[in-house]
């Protein structure tokens, strides 16, 4: 089976982009190198292609109601240019994925959803339809790309005139003009720094791209790909769908109760969420660094003494501080900071801790 490829696939080459098979994408996954564009965003600016997430738009009079009774945010603070990060759940509490809900006006949003899901999200989404409410895949229509690091607030203010007190965290501004492409500018982005994720049309992706690429060169932006994207978000404790949630496990158990609103009235999934957090969480997503040479990958089994106690859900060497560490879906009693651990590493259980999180702070 043929991969799928981005508006900006033929960019890749030019800027010497490694490529892989990302959830049946051909995506990139460095250009230079995991660690030196993992520093880039960090300390200048960084340009991901991220065109391959998915966009959903939903219209119509019922449209708000129809999204509180899907998703576990409370959907009804928004206000048109306002963005929220919300989970969609199954009834057992499981998550279906996580993504932003753009209202672009009254009875208009835009969900963005990751990648892998897009297919699976629109038939679930669909299947819970209501009336009055239309609902259209509009992904192949949209490409996406993310500028991230301190330097990007410049980069964007010189293309566009507009500034960041024009445009702040968590909102955005449509029909924004660069350099004669419109443009949808969202101050949002998946690297823990500051910076926007702009969407354009597809056929005016690789314009877009090169613009802000020359506007950047005086800053020191460079390309970079789904490697610095993955050690980037780990490092703040961004969940990834797939390793930090998953249909086997809840947003209570991952940490994400800050978006979901019980209180709210009923959405799909709240009366196993309620239940489980009245009998007591028994996971909790944590922390860990090794203390012994080895790096936690996803998957890795934990240990404490004979007793197996959890997984590895995402582990790495961080670029920046050469840590080894990983995020751990565990048994709640051994959830404290300090408390000894084994992660079984090629047939060998060696000695780990719990940890602060997140790894890095802005």
């Amino acid at each position: 089976m043929s991969l799928k490829r981005t508006p900006l696939f033929d960019v890749y080459k030019k800027y010497g982009g490694k490529t892989i098979d990302f959830g049946g994408w051909e995506l990139p996954v460095q250009f230079s190198s995991i660690k030196e564009e993992h520093i880039a965003v960090r300390e200048r600016a960084g340009l991901f292609d991220v065109s391959h997430m998915g966009e959903i738009l939903i219209k119509g009079e019922q449209s708000l109601s129809f999204l509180q009774s899907i998703l576990t945010n409370d959907i009804s603070k928004l206000t048109p240019g306002k963005i929220i990060y919300t989970l969609m759940c199954y009834e057992n509490g499981t998550v279906v994925d996580d993504l932003l809900v753009y209202m672009l006006g009254i009875e208009e949003y835009l969900l963005v959803v990751n990648a892998s899901n897009t297919e699976k999200d629109y038939e679930w989404i669909n299947s819970k339809k209501i009336e009055n409410v239309t609902i259209e895949n509009v992904s192949s229509d949209w490409a996406q790309l993310a500028i991230q690091g301190p330097a990007s607030i410049e980069i964007i203010e010189k293309l566009t005139g507009i500034s960041s007190d024009e445009i702040k965290y968590f909102t955005f501004l449509d029909e924004v003009d660069i350099k004669g492409i419109q443009v949808l500018l969202s101050r949002t982005g998946y690297t823990g720094e500051d910076g926007y994720e702009i969407y354009c049309q597809s056929f005016e992706a690789k314009k877009l791209w090169e613009a802000l690429m020359d506007e950047g060169e005086e800053y020191g932006l460079i390309p970079c790909g789904l490697g610095a994207r993955d050690t980037l978000r780990f490092e703040v404790k961004y969940p990834l769908y797939g390793q930090e949630i998953t249909d086997e496990i809840t947003p209570l158990e991952a940490g994400l109760n800050f978006a979901v609103k019980l209180q709210k009235e009923d959405f799909i999934g709240k009366s196993s969420l309620l239940a489980q957090k009245e009998s007591g969480i028994p996971r909790k997503l944590v922390g860990i660094e090794m203390i012994d040479n080895g790096i936690p990958r996803h998957g890795y089994e934990i240990f404490v003494g004979d007793v197996k106690i959890g997984h590895v859900t995402t582990g790495t060497q961080v670029p920046s501080t050469k840590r080894n560490v990983g995020l751990a879906l565990i048994n709640v009693d051994f959830s404290e900071i300090g408390t000894p651990l084994e992660v079984v590493i090629r047939n060998k259980k060696l000695r780990a801790e719990v940890v602060q999180t997140p790894f890095y702070k802005r």
